[in-house]
């Protein structure tokens, strides 16, 4: 399943790129499984996940929890505060 993901913020200059399409393991069906997943694919991807309690997640542009299942485009991001 071909999968586009959008990296902002630190997020962003941690993984070195803006976004990507990606083909992740059948076993990765959630945003949990795929920040895991991002976790062990290279040096880049273990220091932007290295705490996922610190990342947010977006599919199709709702904030989602981690549990929430792979049904379209992703965005991962840190906490976001507003004023």
């Amino acid at each position: 399943m071909a999968l586009a993901v959008s990296y902002f913020a630190w997020v962003r200059e941690r993984m070195g790129i803006a976004d990507e399409v990606i083909d992740p393991p059948a076993d990765v069906a959630t945003v949990a499984d795929l920040i895991g997943w991002l976790a062990t694919r290279d040096e880049r991807g273990a220091l932007a996940f290295a705490d996922p309690a610190r990342i947010r997640a977006a599919i199709g542009g709702r904030m989602v929890g981690p549990e929430a299942r792979l049904d379209g485009d992703v965005a991962l991001f840190p906490p976001v505060t507003g004023g």
